[in-house]
């Protein structure tokens, strides 16, 4: 301990000369014999505690109150010192620390709504007194998060969970941003370590995939800023596990695709040269819309000053760059801290800090004693959270959403049966069009009416997952008696092509060889979606009738490659057929996938090569059950269509679906949707279509949208199909 108490004052020593060497040491000593007997639940004296809590606040230079509040803040508490003594020994100004600490420390942040926002007042209130306060006691929870894992399973959980939820958003709030990011990444260890680990192993296959493209960039600007005459540092790192985290999830994207994962940091003398770098990094590289904010010109409310933008860097790949001055940075990292913060061995006096005071003792006043604690809670959080949106309900309600969210997200936020009735919405009073972004504090009112179905469209509008997910299933819903219809039609046809009639009692034989829950009608709803093709319903009940004379391939023995009992499915997105070069792709629990060597859905499972299953076609004549799509512009007169049709049945391919498009008075287009037996039948079918004079142009249609995979909402492990 005595080397502790040397190092510690070395530290201090090192940014405040004039610190009272004599004073941080009695602290020190007093600490240490108040605590004495008591031990973590590590088994390390209790007294490393307070020690590293001081360390961490001496870190950012701040002055000797502080560090000696560190020192005392668990005495008044946890042993038998009291506040008088406290007082007598050091200082009332430190006993008024010590004891503020010890008040936060009694508060049940994470307890129920009201005694929540009764306690968020209190804190608050602590904090306007002296922010100080709040310093010791993010520095005391920032170094219980390090030594979290000395804890039970379920008070791990607690803490992690308070921690993301309250001291991290307060840490950044307050612009101690690399404070918020450690307090975020150690919570995120805890709540989440599949998601945690499965983004570092990507961050470490794709530095061994690109190398080190941290160091190239950086190099490239040191250069670029030298030859210009620029003095400048520039720093480049990969950003932090939880904030790509966030991002994949705000976004839906995987890791493979997410681009600006990587963030540089330059730093200059002058504000000029701020913008004089700005100008070079633009020219250099090509900068992406939409994505540049100049904090210098408008500076955030706690001070922060920088430029952002994202370039198009090596490779293509985003990176972020932020571009400040020295004087500006010391404000950027410490925030609130370099109020008290030393520079040069005096009391630092930065031109662009901006007392955070304002913002606490603004947001006490709004609250008198009198007022709603819930109230004051939701004005704090509005604060507080800003990658969060609180909105409210007519009644006044508060309902939380991602940023970016829309009316329809509150509407199925509040009930699913309001969002599928949604019409319109209503904004502060005003009426709005569904798309609309909705901001903090606005009052949203839902306008319902008798009948109203939900509309393709939502998808495109809805922004959170619930409200995307309800959707689908309103829409299967809506549409369930339309594709029940087509799939008795596909059925009908399908049947009579191989000289059979499609009768109910055979749709329901035919259901429950499937295993198809909801019998005959959901047999027919999923021939109608696609879900299911007319070929393998027949094959169930007359697998004879599918056979053709000669070397035919069964569909279970069509690939070589697989594993003995193993299933695939034919990727939507580039539907391969027999004679194509293909790949399997593996997805736990469901059919390997299998696509075009050449499809560009691959590209996500790059960082996956474990995943990736060598197959073949196997050879002979396979069966005409592998259904493509083809895009048909066709001239509009009468007898065309037949006549395509008929066209098509020569070329012995079953059509088993038909989609218009577009219909003009000269030409109509349309996908048609043929079951064919393999590449060479499909050329062949193409070949004969394009002969035809009424037809003005036909393509294979491949869509690789279709191929992503649905998002998830927590990791799973290595080799299952998930985002990243």
């Amino acid at each position: 301990m005595d080397l502790a108490v040397d190092e510690l004052v070395t530290l201090v020593r090192s940014y405040n000369p004039h610190t009272n060497e004599a004073l941080l040491r009695k602290a020190f000593d007093f600490g240490r014999q108040m605590h004495e007997g008591q031990f973590r639940r590590s088994g390390e004296p209790y007294f490393t505690h307070p020690v590293e809590v001081a360390t961490i606040l001496a870190e950012q230079k701040l002055d000797d109150a502080t560090i000696i509040t560190a020192l005392l803040h668990d005495t008044i508490e946890d042993t038998k010192a009291s506040y008088a003594q406290v007082a007598e020994l050091f200082s009332s100004e430190i006993a008024d620390l010590v004891d503020g600490v010890t008040k936060l420390t009694n508060l049940q942040l994470s307890s129920t709504e009201t005694k929540q926002a009764e306690n968020f007042r209190k804190l608050f209130m602590a904090m306007s007194k002296d922010m100080r306060v709040i310093l010791v006691k993010l520095a005391d929870r920032l170094h219980n998060m390090r030594t979290i894992k000395a804890m039970k399973p379920e008070k791990q959980i607690q803490k992690a969970r308070e921690t993301m939820d309250i001291y991290a958003p307060l840490a950044g709030r307050m612009g101690m941003q690399w404070m918020r990011e450690e307090l975020e990444d150690l919570a995120f260890r805890v709540l989440n370590p599949d998601g945690r680990q499965s983004i570092m192993r990507r961050f470490v296959t794709l530095e061994n995939e690109t190398g080190d493209v941290v160091e190239r960039i950086t190099g490239d600007m040191r250069t670029l800023f030298k030859e210009a005459g620029i003095t400048a540092k520039v720093y480049g790192r990969a950003k932090k596990p939880y904030s790509i985290w966030r991002k994949m999830q705000a976004k839906g994207q995987s890791f493979s695709r997410l681009s600006d994962i990587y963030g540089f940091r330059v730093l200059t003398e002058t504000e000029d040269d701020c913008y004089r770098a700005l100008g070079l990094i633009h020219r250099r590289w090509k900068s992406i819309p939409g994505r540049f904010k100049d904090y210098i010109s408008q500076p955030k409310s706690n001070g922060y000053r920088s430029i952002h933008t994202t370039v198009s860097g090596r490779d293509g790949k985003r990176v972020e760059v932020q571009i400040r001055t020295f004087a500006m940075h010391e404000v950027a990292e410490g925030g609130v801290a370099a109020h008290w913060a030393y520079k040069d061995g005096e009391k630092a006096e930065n031109p662009f800090a901006v007392d955070p005071t304002r913002w606490i003792a603004a947001l006490t006043e709004q609250m008198g004693a009198d007022e709603d604690h819930e109230d004051f809670l939701e004005a704090v959080k509005l604060e507080m959270y800003s990658d969060k949106v609180f909105c409210f309900t007519p009644k006044g309600e508060v309902v939380k959403l991602p940023r970016g969210a829309t009316p329809i997200d509150f509407a199925y936020a509040i009930h699913t049966r309001i969002g599928s009735a949604c019409v319109g919405a209503k904004v502060d009073g005003m009426r709005v069009p569904l798309w609309t972004r909705i901001k903090n504090g606005q009052s949203v009112e839902i306008i319902t009416a008798e009948g109203q179905e939900p509309q393709a469209t939502w998808l495109d509008i809805a922004f959170t997952g619930r409200a995307k997910a309800a959707i689908r299933r309103a829409l299967r819903e809506v549409d369930r008696e339309r594709y029940v219809k087509l799939g008795r039609e596909l059925a009908r046809s399908g049947f009579e092509h191989v000289g059979k009639k499609a009768t109910d009692k055979v749709l329901e034989t035919a259901a429950k060889k499937l295993r198809i829950e909801g019998g005959r009608d959901e047999l027919l709803a999923q021939l109608g979606r696609a879900e299911l093709r007319v070929a393998r319903v027949v094959a169930v009940l007359y697998p004879e009738l599918m056979e053709i004379e000669g070397e035919q391939v069964k569909r279970d023995r069509a690939l070589i490659g697989l594993e003995k009992g193993q299933s695939f499915k034919r990727a939507p997105c580039c539907r391969p057929l027999p004679g194509e070069r293909i790949v399997g792709i593996t997805w736990r629990g469901r059919p390997l996938q299998v696509h075009a060597i050449d499809c560009g859905a691959l590209a996500q499972f790059e960082d996956q090569p474990d995943r990736w299953v060598d197959l073949h076609w196997q050879a002979g004549r396979h069966a005409a059950i592998y259904a493509v799509q083809l895009d048909l512009t066709l001239a509009n007169d009468p007898g065309v269509l037949g006549r395509v049709c008929s066209l098509i049945g020569e070329q012995k391919a079953n059509i088993s679906d038909l989609n218009f498009l577009d219909r003009k008075p000269d030409f109509f287009r349309l996908i048609v949707e043929v079951e064919l037996r393999d590449a060479e039948h499909l050329h062949t079918l193409i070949s004969a279509l394009e002969a035809e004079g009424d037809v003005a142009s036909v393509a294979r249609v491949r869509n690789p949208e279709d191929a992503a995979p649905p998002p998830m909402t927590s990791p799973a492990p290595h080799g299952e199909a998930v985002g990243l």
